[in-house]
């Protein structure tokens, strides 16, 4: 999981510094939309620690209350960034919005709005690239949808869903502020407030689909599961591979257990030996298959 550290170390700092910019600017320029956006950063700094916290807590070795380890810590504190991101992210922006689109008041100067606007593009677009360079690396030849959905790393597409929204945030609010400042509309940068905050909803509905899907012992792909079928079956040993069950304990373990039908006229020590090979060979196969558990079964 080290290959997801770089993108979420630049994340946060780039958070931490924009998010106090954006708020001594709204401060200044009485902008509901700015600070929405210190909103959406401050969010994001605090998104970026309980995922540096829960892959250090994932790393935890394995004791008697949790015999197969902590790996899981990382999918729960992924699917609390992703109600972070609707509650405070989205929700906050859009009730903010409606109050000023319904009380809108004059806006002061917006100088400092635009200063702090195009730094903050700047400074999240480079985090954006670093977060897209980092992804790219476990993205392959795939789509980007389908290197999403496949991956069981939610830390990897966490800080790339999370700058996208930042940047396609903080465009949103220079167009609608540039347009209110335009035509004296002063309801538009309410606008802008209630669509960023739209963007959050749907970035974490995302986030939190992924991410509870992964917590609830999400399997091995089907491709997957037909080659160590495959693999176990080519031993003389075994007459059938009768299921396969599998979850992911954590990005890089899963937990694996086959049904046999061992060959009729095998005894139990040829049985034991057959098991141990079998083992040996997922394990030197699937380097990311930590446990094997492997049951007898008749033919039904």
């Amino acid at each position: 999981m080290a290959k997801s550290y770089k993108s979420i170390y630049s994340a946060l700092a780039a958070n931490l510094l924009i998010a106090v910019t954006k708020f001594v600017a709204g401060g200044f320029s009485g902008s509901p939309s700015m600070i929405s956006e210190g909103v959406h950063s401050l969010v994001d700094t605090i998104n970026q620690i309980l995922i540096l916290y829960g892959i250090r807590q994932s790393h935890k070795p394995a004791d008697a209350t949790h015999p197969f380890g902590y790996g899981k810590e990382i999918y729960f504190w992924s699917f609390i960034v992703s109600i972070l991101i609707f509650s405070l992210g989205g929700g906050i922006s859009v009730y903010q919005g409606i109050t000023h689109i319904i009380h809108a008041d004059p806006p002061g100067d917006p100088t400092w709005n635009y200063v702090v606007l195009v730094l903050s593009m700047i400074f999240e677009g480079s985090s954006l690239w670093i977060a897209i360079k980092e992804f790219n690396k476990v993205r392959g030849n795939d789509t980007w949808w389908n290197a999403i959905v496949k991956s069981k790393d939610p830390s990897s597409f966490l800080v790339l869903f999370e700058d996208s929204a930042a940047v396609i945030g903080l465009a949103i609010v220079l167009v609608f502020m540039l347009i209110g400042h335009a035509t004296g509309l002063e309801y538009m940068d309410g606008v802008a407030s209630v669509l960023v905050g739209l963007l959050l909803i749907f970035v974490s509905a995302i986030l939190a689909r992924e991410s509870r899907s992964l917590l609830m012992g999400e399997g091995i792909a089907p491709e997957t599961k037909e080659k160590i079928k495959a693999l176990a079956e080519s031993d003389p040993a075994v007459t059938k591979v009768c299921n396969i069950l599998s979850t992911y304990q954590s990005p890089e373990e899963v937990v694996l257990m086959l049904m046999i039908a061992f060959e009729p006229d095998l005894d139990t020590e040829d049985i034991t030996d057959a098991i141990s090979r079998l083992r040996n060979r997922i394990k030197e196969n699937y380097r990311l298959v930590q446990f094997v558990i492997i049951q007898p079964n008749a033919i039904d």
